[in-house]
């Protein structure tokens, strides 16, 4: 097929896209367009190339043997494309260093540090992505991400940044003002709970760390819930309960003396953890070299507290 016959650049996007998903409702999605444009997009290739790119089957439709042969080079064709607008911006971009990161993540972890590595380097501009969706190197500006999980991602590289565990924490005021010396006391006080998209099955919840620690008699089930992190944090901040939070959401908070470690200063280690995810495909520029070590150092000041506690429990998938 000469060059001037070539099918339209956007309706192979939504055939590479539809392709990749097997599902014009998820490309639509992604595309931000209806599903409708979708079917027409398609339709058109199709009457273009002259061949069926997919079978309708009911309300799913399933690649055809065309659309299976073409669909991997497609997908390879519009990452090399991606890359290639990536660099061309490149010059101009060479001083900005775009990372995604989780919303409590990046507001009680990164954001309060963030101020010293800009004093630090002064023509680095960091822009902050806070979202929960996987970073897609190849469609995406990003340049770095910081995923909580297990480390196990394909086709990245994946550096391991900081552990993760979880405490009881409440104010100093609630300290203060009723008893909570020992587990058995906060039958008395309400729990607050993380039912957020940032926990994961290695995160134990209150009716886990109870149990865990021999505490019977106890509702685990009561108190107000909250979909993020960071916000059962603020609501125990705030005098509203007895949180079960993670330890680096939680850090800035006990050390400003917002936050009371219940039952000592120990945590007790959970298998997930934060890593630094950069793509394979790319060298990094100066300017995100500089901001990796630093996330590095940071990480490293921060240390690994002593694992200390009742009986040191490390909440696994299992444990639920």
């Amino acid at each position: 097929m000469s060059r001037d016959r070539l099918p339209p650049l956007s309706a192979l996007r939504v055939f590479e896209a539809a392709a990749r998903h097997e599902s014009f409702k998820h490309a639509a999605e992604e595309l931000f367009v209806t599903p409708g444009a979708v079917s027409q997009q398609i339709r058109l290739l199709e009457d273009h190339v002259g061949v069926e790119l997919f079978v309708r089957d009911g309300r799913r439709v399933v690649l055809s043997d065309a659309g299976k042969a073409s669909a991997l080079i497609l997908k390879e064709a519009f990452e090399k494309m991606f890359e290639a607008t990536r660099l061309m911006k490149q010059v101009q971009q060479k001083g900005r260093v775009t990372i995604s990161v989780a919303p409590s993540f990046a507001a009680k972890w990164l954001m309060p540090r963030l101020s010293d590595f800009n004093a630090e380097n002064p023509d680095v501009d960091v822009w902050v992505s806070a979202d929960m969706t996987t970073t897609d190197f190849a469609t995406s500006d990003v340049d770095l991400a910081i995923r909580y999980g297990h480390g196990n991602y394909q086709g990245v590289n994946v550096e391991h940044l900081l552990e993760e565990g979880v405490l009881p924490v409440c104010s100093p005021l609630l300290y203060d003002a009723a008893p909570i010396r020992k587990p058995e006391d906060l039958g008395n006080h309400v729990l607050l709970h993380d039912v957020g998209f940032e926990t994961d099955p290695t995160c134990p919840d209150w009716p886990m760390w109870f149990k865990a620690h021999k505490v019977e008699g106890v509702d685990a089930s009561r108190g107000p819930r909250f979909n993020q992190s960071h916000m059962v944090i603020e609501a125990a901040v705030a005098g509203r309960g007895v949180a079960l939070a993670k330890r680096t959401i939680a850090e800035a908070d006990l050390k400003a003396g917002r936050l009371q470690a219940l039952f000592g200063e120990d945590f007790s280690p959970i298998s997930y953890g934060y890593y630094l995810v950069w793509p394979q495909s790319r060298e990094p520029s100066q300017a995100q070299t500089r901001f990796m070590d630093w996330l590095r150092a940071q990480a490293r000041d921060e240390g690994n507290p002593s694992l200390g506690g009742f009986d040191k429990p490390v909440f696994a998938a299992q444990d639920i």
